[in-house]
C-alpha cells in the first residue's frame, strides 16, 4: 500500500496559523480511469497507478504474463498505442488559486496529455516528474486524456532520425526474444528484455497523478543531508525548493526543531520568484552523544524527528516532518603499500567497512504489481542474510520512495546507479535535457536517504567502450567517447556535483576510479584488479578453484545461474513443461547456452540425475543447480572476503563483495538468489553464513591447507577453533583439533592455521582425499560462535562411503515458529527442506548434517499449520540424486 511518506508533496501540512486561504488543496487522481487501445476495439477499466497488462489480466481479458510462453504470444499489447482518460470533478473552487498545477510523479513513457481537450504536454522520460500548469484550462467539470504511443515504435523511430552514425546495439540477442533499440528511450532498459527477465515494454501511468492548488508558494523538493564537519560538529544542510508564484520576492521565517538534540534554530528567508530555493545550514548542539546512522551489522540506525516550520509573509505556513540521519561516507581511493594502483573502499563515520551484499534488479516487469510487502520482504530477506549493502542496478528503474526507507530503517546501503546499462546512448540536445531533468529530479527526490552511500553513472558502459563489445572500427572510437564523456561527465556528472556533496560519484562500473578519469573516463582496461570495481563471470572454470577469481580492489558483480524451485516453476507451467530440455526451459532461459553451462559446472563435481522418472529427473535436475550455485558462489565469495587483508603479487584489499544478483523479476533460471516471490534458494541461506561477521574459511594452495578467520566484528576476539574431520561413511568424528587463544583481529582476515594436507590426512587416520571431510568453527567464552563450515578434499562425485541415509523430520509449534527435528542414519550432504509454495524461510538450508539430530526452524510469512507443512515437506539431499 501506499503510505503519505511516499507522496513528499502531498504531505505539507497547516500549522496552527490559519488564514483566509486555508490549505493549499491536493487531490489525487488516482483509482479507476478508462482505458482503450488504439483502434478503440478493446476497452476496460484501468487502475492508475498501474498499466495496460495488468489491467488486460485484471479484466479477465489475458492470462497471467508470465504463464508459460506468453511473454511472446502478448507482444500484440505493447505494439499498440493505449488511452487512458477520465472525467473528475474539481474538489475545490479553483478561482481562488493563482495556480493549479496537474503533476505526473511517474509516466511509462511517450504520451501527449489533455485536459479538456487542450494539449497540455508531452511525456518521454519514464524517470521524471511533469507538472503542467492547468490554471487556465480548468473547469467543474474536466475531462482528462493520456495518448500512449508504444514504446516499441517510438524507440525504432528514434533510431531512424539518428542521422550520422548508429548508436548500438541495436537488438538483444535473439535468445531474449525481445525488443531492438532500448537505448533510444528513456524507459527501464531491462523491459525490452534481458539476460534474466522478459520483454514486456509497459504503457501506463506508473506512479501518482494529482492536482495542486496555491497562492503565493508551493513546496516541490525538500532534503536534508549531514556533514561531520572540521569543528568536530555535525551540521545539517536542509534544501527547500519552491514555486513561487508571486511576481515579487516573498521573506518569511522558517524554524528547525529537533526535540532530541536540543536544537532549534528559526531562519530569516526571502523566496525570489520562479523557482526559489533556500538552503539553511543547521549546526547540531554538541548534546552527550548523537547517535550516527550505521548499516547493518555494524551498529543502529538511528534517526531523529524533526520539524520544519515555514511561515511566510504571504500567509499560510508548512509544517514539513523528516527525520534526521547522521553518517558521513567516503569512498577511499589512496596508494597502497606494496601494491601498484589504488585502493577502493568505503569508509563509513569514519570506519572502513568491507561491504557485503548483492545486486537489486526490478522486482517485477509489471511496477504497480510491486507493493510495499513486496520489498519489504525482499529487503529483510537480504538483512538477515547478513547484507548490508545491495547496488541498485542501472538497467532497471529509480525504486520507490519505500524502497530507500525500508534501507534506511534496516541499514542497508544503497550503491545507486543511474538508469544506463549496457550500451552506448545518444547525446543530441532533446535526449540531454530530458537526462538532465530526470537526473535533477532523482537526486533531489532520493538524497536525503543515508542509505545511499554512492551515485554510479551507468553500468558496464564504459567497459563496453574499452573491450569493443559493439564491434566499433577503431577510427570511429572518438565518436564514442566523446559522446560518453559528454553524456556521463559534463551532463550527469556535474549535476550531481551541483545538488548533492554529501556523496561520492564514479562514472561507471565497472570502473577504474580516478585511474579512468586521469585516462580521459574510458580506461585502456577497466577490469584492473589494481583499481575499482570489477565485474566477473566465466562459467567454463572449475567454480571450486578460487585461483581463477580476479583479486581484486571490489567485487561489485560475479554469479553463476541455477532453477527456482519447481513449486515457482509449477505456477507458470504446465506437465509437459516439467523436464530440463523442454520448449518451455529452453524459452525461459535468456542466457546463451546458459542451461548447458549448469550441466557443465555441475559436471565438474557431482553425478547428474538418471532418474526414469521425467519428473523426479527434472526436480533432482533443479535441486542440483541450486546445490553447485550455492557453492560457486560461497566459493567465491569467500575468496573475496579473506583477500581484504592481505596483498600478493600487488593485488588484494578487496572490500566488497556484491554477487549478481539478489532478486527475479519472473520465474526463470537465473543468478539470483531470492525466487520471483521471495523463496529463498539454497544460495540464500549460504549467504546468511558466508557473509556472517565471524566466519572461518579455508582453502588450499600447491598441497596446503588454510584457514583464514575473517571478521567484521569492531574488536578483537581470543577465540578456540574447532576442526573436525568424519569420514563420509560415519556419524562419529575421525579426529578432532581445538586449537586455542587463536586472534581474530577486528574487520580483518588473517591466516589462523595452515598444514600440508598430507600431514593432516596421516594425523587423522584412515582419511583420504575422498573419504574424508573437513569442518571447522570459530568459539569465543562469551557464547560467541562463527556458522560451522567445510570444506571438501575431493568432488563429491568422486566421494567413497556416502550412503544412502534415512532422512526424517518431524514437525512442532512454538507460537509463531515452526520447528523441524531432524534425524539421520549418516553424514547427509546438502540436506534441503522445501515446503512447497508455503510462504516463509528456514533458520537454515542446504547444510551438511553432521550429527544424527539437527533442530531447524521455520518462519512463515503467512499463517500455516502443523498438517500443511508435514504435507508439503520434502526432504533432498546429494544422496537422493540417481
Amino acid at each position: 500500500g501506499s503510505r503519505s511518506a511516499a507522496m513528499p508533496l502531498a504531505c505539507c501540512q497547516d500549522g496552527p496559523r490559519r488564514d483566509a486561504l486555508g490549505r493549499s488543496p491536493v487531490h489525487s487522481l488516482r483509482g479507476s480511469w478508462r482505458l482503450g487501445n488504439g483502434n478503440g476495439s478493446v476497452v476496460l477499466r484501468g487502475e492508475v497507478p498501474g498499466c495496460v497488462h495488468t489491467a488486460l489480466h485484471r479484466a479477465g481479458l489475458i492470462q497471467d504474463p508470465y504463464y508459460r510462453f506468453n511473454d511472446v504470444m502478448y507482444r500484440w499489447i505493447s505494439l499498440d498505442n493505449w488511452t487512458y482518460s477520465r472525467t473528475f470533478r474539481t474538489p475545490f473552487d479553483f478561482r481562488k488559486w493563482q495556480k493549479v498545477n496537474l503533476v505526473f510523479e511517474g509516466v511509462d513513457t511517450v504520451a501527449q496529455i489533455l485536459i479538456n481537450n487542450v494539449t497540455l504536454g508531452r511525456t518521454d522520460n519514464m524517470f521524471n516528474r511533469y507538472g503542467f500548469d492547468i490554471t487556465s484550462v480548468i473547469k467543474e467539470v474536466n475531462f482528462i486524456e493520456v495518448h500512449f504511443l508504444s514504446a516499441i515504435s517510438y524507440a525504432a523511430e528514434q533510431n531512424r532520425c539518428h542521422k550520422g552514425y548508429s548508436i548500438p546495439p541495436a537488438c538483444p540477442p535473439p535468445v531474449q526474444k525481445g525488443e531492438c533499440h532500448a537505448n533510444f528511450i528513456r524507459k527501464e532498459q531491462c523491459s525490452f528484455s534481458w539476460d534474466w527477465g522478459p520483454s514486456f515494454p509497459t504503457q501506463g501511468i506508473w506512479k501518482d497523478v494529482r492536482i495542486e492548488a496555491y497562492n503565493h508558494y508551493h513546496l516541490i523538493y525538500f532534503s536534508l543531508t549531514s556533514f561531520f564537519g572540521n569543528t568536530q560538529k555535525w551540521r545539517l544542510e536542509i534544501e527547500a525548493i519552491f514555486d513561487v508564484v508571486s511576481s515579487k520576492p516573498i521573506v518569511g521565517l522558517v524554524t528547525v526543531n529537533i526535540p532530541k538534540l536540543q536544537t532549534q534554530q528559526t531562519f530569516n528567508v526571502t523566496l525570489q520568484p520562479g523557482e526559489g530555493s533556500i538552503v539553511l545550514l543547521v549546526n547540531i548542539n554538541k548534546v552527550r552523544r548523537l547517535e550516527a546512522w550505521w548499516p547493518n551489522g555494524h551498529g543502529k540506525q538511528t534517526g531523529y524527528n524533526m520539524t520544519t516550520t515555514f511561515i511566510m509573509e504571504a500567509g499560510y505556513q508548512i509544517e514539513k516532518f523528516s527525520k534526521a540521519y547522521f553518517r558521513t561516507v567516503e569512498l577511499v581511493q589512496e596508494p597502497i603499500h606494496g601494491s601498484p594502483g589504488l585502493s577502493f573502499y568505503f569508509r563509513i563515520n569514519d570506519r572502513p567497512i568491507f561491504i557485503k551484499g548483492s545486486n537489486w534488479i526490478p522486482a517485477d516487469s509489471f511496477q504497480d504489481r510491486v507493493t510495499y510487502d513486496t520489498l519489504r520482504l525482499l529487503l529483510k530477506s537480504a538483512a538477515d542474510a547478513n547484507m548490508n549493502a545491495l547496488r541498485v542496478w542501472g538497467g532497471g528503474v529509480y525504486e520507490q520512495d519505500e524502497f530507500y526507507d525500508i534501507c534506511d530503517e534496516i541499514g542497508i546501503m544503497i550503491w545507486q546507479d543511474f538508469m544506463f546499462a549496457c550500451a552506448l546512448y545518444p547525446t543530441d540536445q532533446n535526449y540531454l535535457e530530458s537526462v538532465g531533468a530526470e537526473v535533477t529530479h532523482q537526486v533531489r527526490r532520493l538524497k536525503s536517504h543515508p542509505s545511499i552511500i554512492l551515485w554510479s553513472g551507468n553500468n558496464e558502459n564504459e567497459a563496453a567502450i574499452a573491450s569493443n563489445w559493439f564491434s566499433i572500427p577503431y577510427a570511429d572510437r572518438g565518436v564514442y567517447i566523446k559522446d560518453y564523456v559528454m553524456l556521463y561527465v559534463k551532463n550527469i556528472r556535474e549535476i550531481v556535483l551541483a545538488e548533492d556533496k554529501s556523496r561520492p560519484f564514479v562514472a561507471s562500473s565497472p570502473t577504474n576510479g580516478l585511474e579512468s578519469v586521469k585516462e580521459g573516463w574510458v580506461s585502456q582496461n577497466p577490469y584492473d584488479t589494481h583499481y575499482g570495481d570489477t565485474h566477473f563471470y566465466d562459467y567454463s572454470i572449475d567454480c571450486w578453484n578460487w585461483a581463477a577469481y580476479p583479486k581484486t580492489r571490489f567485487a561489485s558483480e560475479y554469479g553463476f545461474q541455477s532453477w527456482p524451485s519447481f513449486s515457482t516453476i509449477k505456477k507458470v507451467s504446465s506437465t509437459e513443461d516439467w523436464s530440463y530440455t523442454s520448449n518451455f526451459s529452453l524459452h525461459r532461459q535468456h542466457h546463451e547456452n546458459g542451461n548447458d553451462q549448469m550441466l557443465q559446472q555441475i559436471g565438474y563435481h557431482f553425478k547428474l540425475p538418471q532418474s526414469t522418472d521425467p519428473i523426479k529427473k527434472f526436480k533432482d535436475m533443479i535441486y542440483l543447480t541450486q546445490v553447485m550455485q550455492a557453492q560457486c558462489v560461497k566459493t567465491e565469495t569467500e575468496f573475496y572476503r579473506f583477500s581484504q587483508s592481505e596483498i600478493i603479487k600487488g593485488e588484494g584489499h578487496t572490500m566488497g563483495a556484491l554477487y549478481w544478483q539478489l532478486n527475479d523479476i519472473w520465474q526463470a533460471p537465473s543468478w539470483a538468489s531470492l525466487e520471483y516471490g521471495g523463496k529463498w534458494k539454497l544460495l540464500h541461506y549460504f549467504a546468511q553464513n558466508f557473509f556472517a561477521p565471524l566466519l572461518p574459511v579455508a582453502y588450499e594452495d600447491k598441497g596446503v591447507l588454510y584457514i583464514y578467520g575473517v571478521s567484521d566484528l569492531h574488536v578483537d576476539h581470543k577465540l578456540t577453533l574447532r576442526v573436525i574431520v568424519y569420514t563420509w561413511s560415519s556419524l562419529e568424528p575421525v579426529c578432532i583439533l581445538s586449537k586455542g587463544g587463536v586472534t581474530v583481529k577486528a574487520q580483518s582476515a588473517v591466516p589462523i592455521y595452515k598444514e600440508s594436507i598430507n600431514d593432516f590426512l596421516e594425523r587423522c587416520q584412515n582419511c583420504t582425499r575422498k573419504s574424508c571431510v573437513v569442518t571447522f568453527c570459530l568459539m569465543g567464552e562469551d557464547g560467541l560462535q562463527s556458522p560451522t563450515n567445510h570444506h571438501f578434499l575431493s568432488s563429491l562425485k568422486d566421494a567413497v562411503g556416502l550412503k544412502k541415509t534415512q532422512l526424517s523430520a518431524s514437525v512442532s509449534q512454538q507460537d509463531d515458529i515452526y520447528i523441524f527435528d531432524l534425524h539421520t542414519t549418516a553424514i547427509t550432504p546438502f540436506v534441503s527442506l522445501d515446503v512447497g509454495s508455503i510462504k516463509g524461510r528456514f533458520s537454515e538450508n542446504g547444510f551438511l548434517m553432521t550429527e544424527k539430530k539437527k533442530v531447524v526452524m521455520f518462519y512463515p510469512w503467512e499463517p500455516t499449520s502443523i498438517e500443511e507443512l508435514e504435507e508439503s515437506l520434502t526432504l533432498t539431499s546429494l544422496v537422493d540424486i540417481v
